[in-house]
């Protein structure tokens, strides 16, 4: 420890007595030279032991001058100043923390210059100083700072006092120096800079559950997995917003919209790029445009009239283009290596609508699947609708490494026929022979409302319209104005002056086409339904058991129907797998297995092994 030098009567220090201001109060003297107790100054705290005379304590006084807010047994209070406890002078700053504005600088526990010099609250090179006086490490980062002027000694653990001795003569609590509670923070603190480094791969990252184990009962065996490895590429994916108006609901408009854009300026201002589109709101590109923002004006060919029956006219299109993100493919290749817990879901969905490009274009989509009449024979389901053989296709991540997921599957759709002939499966009967009942009206009006057809009666000229309803009088009974003078036609001398047609069924009521305001009437021999129209409304019973046997395969006719699609869909020769750099294997993946032995049987009686045979 460290004593202050005793000051005699003439001798002047920053304990005597001096002006308001410039030093500090003097405690009156004790008159039992060998009374115990009173704290000893020190830098950290701590109490020295006993027997030291009441004029060698800096507080220069006996227990009973301990001022309000002693901290307990063996913790004297802190009076640097040296001031009585009351009053407290100017710049007392709570108990036991009194920092007097004068003496010399040996006498201040921040151990720095005169304080005259600095400003108003300064509190010393030794850290902040809270309530109570003792100076506390900085905890606001990895920050050194330097030790106070004060000379600081070894931790003292200070002797057991004697019986009889006093609270405040109990001995002080070893110290810790400030060097060492600096490298406790700097070291927690730096523990917590590194955990708060790993960040997520992805906003969008899902972690999948780990492996319990390999299995060991049963004899393992190699199986055949619907998964075919794909290689990672390594090009650099960047992400465009596309914005197109019109907005219209229909993906198939946007994406006729966007092709007839790359047709016309993919090798301008496209830069010779294929992009991938998803059909609403993102464009995916296999390296950088040479804009990041810009617009373009498309004309399409309006095909479908489903608005009434005017002549087919042209749409303009406004779209714009704007750089939006960089797809990272370096958090898919770490998740595929092991080295990363979660795998990034953006990615994979970019290389996902990547390999969907393609079989978009070339099939009819339906949901996460595509079908096409010819990949498979179709079955009949009966009134009116077949089956059309598909796949399901998705990349997924797996512990061998990427791999796309095939699978096959099958649903319903509209048969292409004459509206006559679909009426006549529908009913299961005749629709010539007698008229139709109201329950018929109704059964057909379901079954055709929203169904796309074409018309036939205008040679090569197809024009495509949509059913909304149907009429509840017969052909023969509809006429309709054809001019602005109120000249009236019926339907039956329009198509036969018109179109040079004569209608034969004419008890059969019209079908509608077209809005409430403009509403067209076609007869239903004028009409046939357009291929690649999924049925979306209930099956019956029948209908689905035929759809079931359908889809129900053995795992070798399975196999079979899996790697035809494959060959079919040559993924080699993907346009839009060769720009972004994918490749795909058209064998099947082999994958280790166990055949587990049969099971153990009780019923009461003691169990009995099943035979696996």
């Amino acid at each position: 420890m460290v004593r202050k030098k005793r000051t005699g009567p003439g001798e002047s220090s920053g304990e005597t007595s001096g002006a308001p201001g410039q030093g500090s109060s003097q405690r009156p003297q004790a008159t039992q030279q060998g009374a115990r107790g009173g704290g000893q100054h020190q830098v950290r705290g701590g109490y020295p032991g006993h027997g030291v005379p009441p004029s060698e304590h800096p507080g220069g006084g006996p227990p009973e001058y301990q001022p309000r807010g002693y901290q307990g047994r063996g913790v004297p209070p802190l009076l640097p100043g040296g001031g009585p406890p009351e009053p407290q002078p100017r710049g007392y700053q709570g108990h036991g923390g009194y920092q007097g504005r004068g003496g010399p600088p040996s006498q201040h526990p921040g151990g720095g210059p005169s304080p005259g010099s600095q400003p108003r609250g300064y509190q010393g090179r030794g850290g902040l100083r809270p309530r109570g006086g003792v100076p506390q490490p900085y905890r606001g980062g990895h920050v050194l700072h330097q030790a106070p002027d004060v000379q600081h000694q070894a931790p003292v653990v200070a002797a057991p006092s004697p019986p009889g001795a006093g609270s405040s003569s109990q001995p002080g609590m070893a110290e810790v120096s400030t060097g060492q509670v600096q490298q406790l923070v700097i070291h927690d603190q730096s523990s917590a800079s590194q955990v708060s480094q790993v960040a997520p791969a992805s906003s969008k990252a899902v972690r999948f559950p780990l492996r319990p184990g390999k299995g060991t009962h049963g004899s393992r065996c190699i199986v055949k997995a619907n998964h075919f490895f794909a290689e990672l590429p390594d090009k650099d994916l960047h992400q465009y917003d596309v914005s197109i108006t019109p907005v219209v609901p229909s993906r198939g408009v946007n994406r006729a919209v966007m092709k007839e854009l790359v047709n016309l300026h993919r090798h301008s201002h496209l830069d010779g790029r294929l992009p991938a589109y998803d059909g609403r709101k993102s464009l995916y590109t296999a390296g950088a445009l040479p804009f990041t923002s810009k617009t373009f004006e498309i004309t399409l060919q309006d095909e479908e009239n489903s608005l009434g029956g005017g002549q087919r006219g042209q749409r303009v299109f406004q779209v714009v283009i704007k750089f939006a993100a960089r797809a990272d493919l370096h958090h898919l290749a770490m998740f595929l290596a092991g080295r990363q817990p979660d795998a990034p879901q953006e990615a994979i969905q970019v290389l996902d609508i990547v390999l969907r490009e393609f079989p978009t274009a070339r099939y009819c989509p339906v949901g996460r699947s595509f079908y096409s009449p010819n990949l498979g024979r179709r079955q009949q389901l009966g009134e009116g609708l077949e089956t059309w053989r598909g796949f399901y296709q998705s990349i997924r991540p797996t512990q061998m490494g990427l791999s796309l997921n095939i699978d096959m599957s099958s649903t319903a759709f509209i048969e292409p026929l004459p509206v006559i002939d679909f009426v006549a499966q529908l009913l299961d009967r005749d629709i010539s022979v007698r008229p139709l009942s109201d329950s018929d009206r109704v059964k057909i009006k379901k079954a055709l409302r929203g169904v796309k057809v074409e018309v036939t009666h205008r040679g090569n000229m197809r024009r495509k319209y949509r059913i909304s309803g149907l009429t509840s009088q017969a052909t023969r009974e509809l006429s309709f104005p054809i001019d602005d003078r109120g000249t009236v036609k019926t339907v039956v001398q329009y198509f036969l002056e018109t179109y040079g047609f004569n209608i034969q069924h004419t008890t059969l009521p019209c079908l509608q086409v077209g809005n409430q305001q403009r509403i067209n009437y076609l007869p239903m021999e004028v009409c046939k339904i357009v291929e690649g129209q999924r049925y979306s409304k209930r099956l019956n019973e029948k209908q689905i058991t035929a759809l079931l046997k359908v889809t129900c395969q053995r795992p070798q006719e399975r196999e079979k129907a899996i790697l035809q699609t494959v060959h079919h869909n040559a993924y080699s020769e993907d346009p839009y797998a060769q720009e972004f750099g994918i490749k795909i294997d058209e064998r099947l993946a082999s994958v280790e297995a166990r055949v587990l032995p049969p099971p153990r049987v009780s019923e009461f009686s003691p169990c009995f092994k099943l035979n696996s045979t």
